[in-house]
Formats: structure tokens, C-alpha cells, sequence
């Protein structure tokens, strides 16, 4: 099947009118500091579209937990963040917009000088993802994806500047098409031996999450087993125990 050029334009849209698994931890590619070459192949699981959108809670506790709301599905975390918001309360508000789901785009790519390793996954955020996608709804570019004329891409990544910062990253596009190998063993890794990536990240049930989410509002019930974590709830009406189960009902339920 071949790319969805519409889709991608569509997407493109959208992003810019709005403003793993550690036992998996091989198979994701994290730009190293410096330069790095590689080629974003066509999904095996997605022929139309590499880029995979997910969305991830990262404040709930020590743990990073893969939000159902990426297929479509309900995350109870997401509704009570949506309900915190909605409260009119300035602190609830930002409490909400702490622990609604952030975004993250997937893609598979063989990596220049480790193409042996097969498909890895980069993860991004939405800056590159709209870059990616400007340049392929270039009729100059197209499909970059492509096994046999499409176009590696230089990630340039500097390191933060000072404590506390960031790295920053730089996308080019190669303006040469070139075939994604001519290996007779990686093009198999690509085409038939690529991981599926929802496969890769443990998906909780709406009652689990929403468990880890009462256990992080309220650490004090899990002080015995030495698992406590600080909740970022510290108004005046929700300091203790019984008030911060009285504030999680009433939101989540009303």
C-alpha cells in the first residue's frame, strides 16, 4: 500500500492549526549527542502511515503509563484531568493539565552505520513531527519513506546548555534519493522482521489505572510498603486523607 499523502498533509493540518518498556529498550533509538543519520522505512504494521501517535501519563507516581486514549478508548486518568480543569479552580486546573497525557510519535528507522541492528523505533514530540511532516507534503520531497527512492534524514542533537535544560535537535533531510539498502538481509529485517510497537509498552486496564491514579493522590495508604509518593495536592482542601478521597470522588464521579 502505498503512503497516504493525504493523510499526511491532513495531519499536518491539524499539528499546525493547533498550535517502552525497559525489557524493549534495544529496539527504541535515542539520538546520541553529535550527528546521526537515519532513514524512516514504511511501518509493517501500518503501510499507509509510519508515524504512530501515542500518548503516555508521566507524572502518576514513579511509573509511565500508556494512555488507552491513543486507540481511541477511555483513560480514566484523562476524565479526571478533564474534570480538574473544568472545576474553576486555578491549582485544579493546572493539577489537570499536569497529568493529562502528553504526545509522543513513533516511527521505525534503520540507523546509518547499525542497519545490521534491523528497524529501531525514534520517538519525538510534536515540533519534529510537524518538520517530518512538512517536508513530505512537499511536492519536492514526498514519500521519504520510501524502499527505493526515499531519503535519509540528519538528526543534529546539542547537548543542554546548562543544568536543567534540554538537549536541542536539528532535522535535515538528505536532498538525494537513494535506496534504503542494498542488503539483501537488512531489506528482510525491514520488510518482515519489524516489531510491533504497541506490543512493546504494557497497556493497563481502565480499573488498573485508574487504581494507580487513587494511589498517587493519595501516598499515604501506601506508606506500609514503602512505595509512597509525594501527591502534588496541597491546598487547604485537600490535606488530608479523607479530603483528598472526598476531592477524587466528587471529581471523578460528578
Amino acid at each position: 500500500m502505498a503512503l497516504d499523502l493525504d493523510a499526511i498533509r491532513a495531519k499536518l493540518s491539524e499539528l499546525q492549526s493547533s498550535g517502552g518498556n525497559k525489557k524493549n529498550a534495544d529496539m527504541f533509538w535515542k539520538p546520541p549527542v553529535g550527528k546521526s543519520q537515519i532513514r524512516i522505512v514504511p511501518y509493517a504494521y501500518d503501510k499507509a502511515n509510519p508515524f504512530q501517535e501515542l500518548y503516555f501519563h508521566y507524572e502518576i507516581g514513579k511509573k509511565t503509563m500508556l494512555s488507552p486514549s491513543s486507540f481511541g478508548k477511555p483513560d480514566p486518568i484523562l476524565e479526571f484531568a478533564e474534570k480538574l480543569k473544568k472545576s474553576g479552580d486555578k491549582e485544579d486546573w493546572k493539577l489537570g493539565r499536569k497529568i493529562e497525557p502528553k504526545f509522543r510519535c513513533y516511527v521505525p528507522v534503520i540507523v546509518r552505520g547499525q542497519e545490521s541492528e534491523g528497524v529501531k523505533f525514534y520517538a519525538f514530540g510534536k515540533k519534529i513531527y510537524t518538520e517530518l511532516l512538512g517536508v513530505i507534503a512537499d511536492p519536492d520531497y514526498g514519500d521519504i519513506t520510501d524502499l527505493m527512492q526515499g531519503r535519509d534524514i540528519t538528526i543534529e542533537c546539542a547537548a543542554p546548555d546548562k543544568e536543567g535544560s534540554y538537549p536541542t535537535f536539528t532535522v535535515r533531510v538528505k536532498p538525494n534519493t537513494t535506496p534504503a539498502t542494498d542488503d539483501k538481509d537488512i531489506a528482510n529485517k525491514i520488510v518482515n522482521e519489524q516489531p510491533e510497537l504497541v506490543k512493546m509498552f504494557t497497556e493497563l486496564s481502565y480499573e488498573e489505572m485508574k487504581e494507580e491514579l487513587e494511589k498517587w493522590l493519595n501516598p499515604e495508604d501506601n506508606e506500609a510498603d514503602g512505595t509512597t509518593t509525594k501527591s502534588p495536592i496541597t491546598s487547604a482542601k485537600t490535606t488530608t486523607t479523607s479530603d483528598i478521597e472526598d476531592a477524587f470522588g466528587e471529581l471523578f464521579n460528578s
